[in-house]
Parts: structure tokens; sequence; C-alpha cells
């Protein structure tokens, strides 16, 4: 946008006796984008203006074509007249861009290169650190709303524990910006994302576990008991917000870019002793137990299968994941994800839910009771 404004593309134009002002000609920006290599050819070029149109980013001026059309017809991008929508995902990423623009471009940044167990970390600070920067710098009136800030942004994938084992705290734990904000991206990658829709359509759940480095005859269903049904489990690595950005995924995936392996089977006998009902579960003095279980995601997932429908019920749970470290066990069922109550849902349109929501996932599971 803000090279077509420099490169006068973006101006005001007359259009039967009325100005519209910022706005751009459909078949000079296809042939910018094409000359510019911003898209090798014509037919790219609209894919890539129509994504623009799909996430309110542009808009014809009087909103009478809902598709972007290779002519003479005039757009603009919403930034400029004021109808993009500053949705809360928006604002916080916003706000984690403006941050990181001013850490970067200050002397003595807090942001620095530190190592932890061996390893080293770009763009770290402690939490702590950060806290301290906030209120200083007026981001914040007090500590407590600066940890709000904190948990808003990593749970938004912008900050990360740099190894991804801890939430934001105001304490000397080392932090890192999962997303490089500086990083020059191409156009094209928007075009690399993943459609939601492919989660429905696949045969397996998105949290199909496996290990990262598998050994032979082993199953990645660490928590059920070795079943021969079980030939291959493919997986999905639920990336942040950076792919969209660029890491793996920017702006944003607000829902975050999904990468899919090859297509493997992974159909495991259910871990119920015994079908049960909604009705069951929800029915007076019933022996179940409702608990409520918080979940950050790491760069896999949230380690635990999800499956069946009406209700759903945990398959499996990788005893070293995210979803176990919160206390999640085989055999619960799925209440609701995110506020959303689900126990009508198949497991295709929870695991939707999930990876289109945040990176915390906070899930109501109900339990038998032992």
């Amino acid at each position: 946008r803000l090279r077509l404004h420099d490169g006068k593309l973006i101006k005001d134009r007359r259009f039967h006796l009325r100005t519209y002002p910022n706005c751009f000609v459909a078949k000079e920006l296809t042939d910018w984008l094409v000359e510019h290599k911003e898209a090798p050819d014509r037919e790219t070029a609209i894919r890539l203006m129509q994504k623009l149109m799909d996430h309110y980013i542009i808009h014809h001026v009087c909103d009478e074509h809902s598709d972007y059309k290779d002519a003479k017809l005039l757009y603009r991008f919403r930034k400029d007249d004021g109808t993009f929508p500053l949705s809360k995902d928006v604002k916080v990423f916003l706000r984690g861009q403006s941050l990181y623009e001013k850490l970067v471009s200050v002397e003595d940044s807090i942001l620095k290169v530190r190592e932890e167990n061996s390893v080293k970390y770009q763009r770290t600070f402690l939490g702590s650190e950060m806290i301290d920067w906030l209120i200083q710098e007026g981001e914040v009136e007090n500590r407590q709303e600066a940890v709000e800030l904190g948990r808003a942004l990593l749970e938004h994938g912008i900050i990360q524990h740099v190894s991804n084992r801890h939430h934001f705290f105001d304490s000397d734990i080392l932090y890192h910006f999962w997303i490089n904000f500086r990083r020059r991206r191409r156009l094209t990658e928007l075009l690399n994302e993943n459609s939601a829709r492919a989660l429905s359509e696949s045969p397996d759940s998105p949290f199909c576990l496996r290990k990262l480095n598998p050994e032979p005859g082993n199953s990645s269903f660490l928590s059920v008991q070795t079943n021969k049904e079980i030939k291959v489990v493919s997986a999905v690595r639920r990336s942040s917000i950076t792919s969209l950005s660029g890491n793996s995924n920017t702006y944003f995936s607000a829902p975050p870019t999904l990468v899919f392996p090859p297509v493997a089977e992974c159909n495991p006998k259910s871990v119920l002793k015994r079908p049960v009902t909604t009705e069951e579960l929800l029915s007076p003095g019933a022996p179940y137990v409702k608990k409520t279980l918080t979940i950050v995601g790491d760069a896999v997932g949230w380690g635990f299968v999800v499956r069946g429908g009406r209700p759903c019920h945990i398959q499996a749970v990788d005893p070293g994941g995210p979803a176990a470290a919160a206390g999640m066990k085989v055999c619960q069922f799925v209440f609701s994800v995110n506020g959303v109550y689900v126990l009508h849902l198949d497991y295709q349109t929870i695991s939707s839910l999930i990876m289109t929501g945040p990176r915390t996932l906070v899930m109501e599971v109900m339990e038998a009771i032992e």
C-alpha cells in the first residue's frame, strides 16, 4: 500500500462527476504487480488481490463488486478510508508491531541475543525487564496492565517463551519476539496459506500425535496402548502468527498457517469402553465432573488427539506435550472450546474451531468420577 502511494498509483480520481480519494485502477495495479515481480503473471496478481478483498484489506470504492476484476474499476485500501475492521486480534498485532519497532530503534535496547541451555536466541528479553520498560515508556500504567499486555502478545504468537514452556510472567523468565516485523515479505506468500476448510475435509484429526524423530516400530500415540490398527500417524504443525508474517505465518494468520504433511492413515480403535451420549453426560447426578484446562500450544501443536462426535472424546495425549501438562487425559469428553459449547459437534468441526483460534486454548472437559 505504501509503495503504491509513493508510486502515485493511489491517488484521488474522478469518475462520473465524482471524486474518489486515495483509490487505484484495478487494471493499472495488475500491470504494476507483474512489472515489479510481485506476481509472475496476471492470473496470480488477480488471485492475490482477491485474497486482500476476502480479508477486508481492499474493496471496490462503491462496494458494487465483491470480487477483484482486472478492469478499469476503482478500488481502495480500507486503511485509506477508515473502514478497515480493527478487531481485537488486529489491535494486538498492531500493538506488538509498534512495540517491536520502538524497541529495535533505541540504543541499549532490552532486546538482546541471550543463551539458555546452550541455545542462543535472538531478540530476547526478561519478563520483568519488559514490564519495567513498558511502564517507563508510558505504554501501560502499572505492572498488572503490563502483564495483561504481555499475555495478549504471547497468546497471539507475537512473543514466546524461548523454550515455549511458560506463559508471560513478571519474573526473570526469558522470552523473545517470535515475529521479525522487519523481514520483507512478498505478496505471493499469501497464496501459501492453507484453507481452514482443509481441516474438515481431512480424514484425520489435526491433533494426531507424532514424534519429531520417530523411531522405527514405535507408535506416535504415546499414551495409547499399542494397537495394530494404528498404521501411520499424520500430524499438523500449528505455526504461530508469524507465518503469515514470514517466519512460518503473517498478517495473520489470524488463522495461523497450517502445514500438512502427506495424508496418512490414522484410525485407531476408540479408547472408550462403551459409547456415551450427550444426554448421559448432562443428566442430573451423572458420575462426571467438569474441569477447565488452559493449554498453550507449542511449535507442533497442543499434543492430543480428539475423536468421535456428539460428544467428542480425547483419544490420545502426548505425555510430554502441552495438553498433558495442563491435565488432559484420555477418555475425557470435550464440553467447550474457548467458551463455545461443542458437545453436539463432530471432531472435524471441533478441530477447525481449535485450529483457527488463539494459540492459548481454553477447554472444558468432562471426566468420569473414579
